[in-house]
């Protein structure tokens, strides 16, 4: 029987790549983000590879609509083996700044869309003794950074993975986090960093990363290590 992954926050850097790395093994795939455009793209370059890739548009931020969505998933591939999470708040802004109505605003997208879809995909993932839910984000959720106050979200939500894997590890189900201190090529990040570094404006003084290395890392954890959570470069 062919197995599925819901790749959700299907931007054109790690999520394509996981997309991709998960086709290659077999995978139906179904991409989900907010906008068509992008997804199509990425669908196009999939189907070309012969992937068979079902696109989504949906605001997972809309925690309500979560329910719909996963019927929408389920339409489409089935139950699915595989939800992956990468979908992630715009934590960036000064600490000093946070406020409780910015906290507000960054957790159903940074925490509770999460716990929404896990509680959609884990019961049948746990009845069959298999499954994964991976999520990659970015290493402010492993330490405080002065400049990316939103990382507090990222925090909440490496506690939350952490808890469930100790809870379902015995049971056959994967949880795994991968938190990245790095730009990811071809992600508007990463762009911006690349025109200020070309205009002799500051960057931040992190390395760059190829998506396809951190695809193949996520995927090692899930199929071979089973650790619950790296790092890139490193797990601090």
């Amino acid at each position: 029987m062919t197995k599925s992954i819901a790749v959700v926050g299907a931007g054109p850097g790690l999520g394509r790549a996981i997309a991709r790395r998960y086709a290659r093994a077999g995978y139906t795939v179904a991409l989900v983000a907010r906008r068509e455009g992008p997804l199509e793209q990425i669908a196009k370059e999939l189907n070309g590879d012969g992937a068979v890739v079902h696109t989504i548009v949906a605001d997972v931020a809309d925690v309500d609509g979560i329910p719909g969505l996963a019927g929408r998933i389920r339409d489409a591939v089935g139950e699915v083996d595989v939800l992956y999470y990468g979908a992630a708040p715009d934590g960036f802004g000064p600490v000093l700044e946070l406020s409780v109505e910015r906290v507000q605003q960054l957790m159903p997208l940074g925490v509770h869309a999460l716990v929404a879809l896990v509680r959609e995909f884990l019961p049948g993932m746990l009845a069959r003794g298999a499954g994964a839910i991976l999520s990659a984000q970015g290493a402010s959720a492993m330490y405080g950074n002065p400049n990316i106050a939103g990382g507090v979200i990222l925090a909440a939500q490496r506690n939350y993975l952490q808890a469930l894997h100790a809870a379902v590890a015995d049971n056959g189900v994967y949880v795994g986090g991968l938190y990245i201190g790095a730009a990811i090529e071809h992600t508007p990040f990463h762009a911006r960093m690349a025109e200020a570094k070309a205009a002799g404006e500051p960057v931040p003084d992190i390395p760059a990363v190829d998506p396809d290395h951190l695809a193949d890392l996520l995927w090692t954890m899930h199929t071979s290590t089973r650790v619950p959570e790296a790092g890139y470069p490193r797990l601090l």
